[in-house]
């Protein structure tokens, strides 16, 4: 037979008032897990999304030359190749400035690339762009969720076992109180 819904909350000569408190302790612990899950994973995937911004804001694209051509440095996992060369751009003071940067495999020396630059002249990695920022703040918003739902509900079952350890010592000395009273045994 399967359990009887809500046998928590309907009147019963035995039920015990930590089963009402636990059929609310229940219920507040889910609803605070939704709540809590939504809003970590909201707050994340905003968090994240103007934490791109912000980097593609405070970055800038200029056009610079190879002084010399594209050498594979490391490979990577995918198995594609990283190369990287010596490239010349002109600073937003009008001075020459050079730096290693990622370029494409076929580029020659005398060829021009685009590289990104901070706020202080330095050469930084591409920034991500809005598609990738967007499924950063997803993955990080899921995962902020499943946590903060999880602490809640892990919380949750902490106080529930507690109240059901409280309810086994209640019942063990209630037992040794009534007990002795039984009488005799049979026999």
């Amino acid at each position: 037979m399967a359990g009887v819904r809500w046998w928590r909350l309907r009147r019963n000569p035995l039920r015990r008032r930590s089963y009402l408190v636990e059929a609310w302790l229940l219920l507040a612990v889910w609803i605070l897990a939704v709540v809590a899950a939504a809003g970590a994973g909201v707050w994340t995937v905003l968090a994240v999304e103007r934490h791109i911004d912000a980097l593609r804001a405070d970055r800038h694209s200029v056009t610079a030359v190879l002084v010399e051509d594209a050498q594979r440095t490391v490979g990577t996992a995918d198995g594609s190749d990283n190369y990287r060369a010596t490239v010349r751009w002109t600073a937003a003071d009008g001075t020459q400035a050079i730096g290693l940067a990622r370029v494409d495999s076929s580029s020659k020396a005398g060829s021009t690339t685009h590289v990104w630059l901070d706020t202080e002249g330095r050469l930084v990695p591409d920034p991500p762009t809005a598609t990738q920022g967007r499924i950063e703040g997803m993955v990080l918003g899921v995962w902020a969720a499943a946590g903060a739902g999880g602490a809640v509900l892990l919380g949750g079952r902490g106080v529930s076992g507690r109240l059901e350890r409280r309810r086994l010592e209640q019942w063990d000395a209630e037992w040794t109180r009534i007990g002795p009273q039984w009488g005799h045994k049979t026999g």
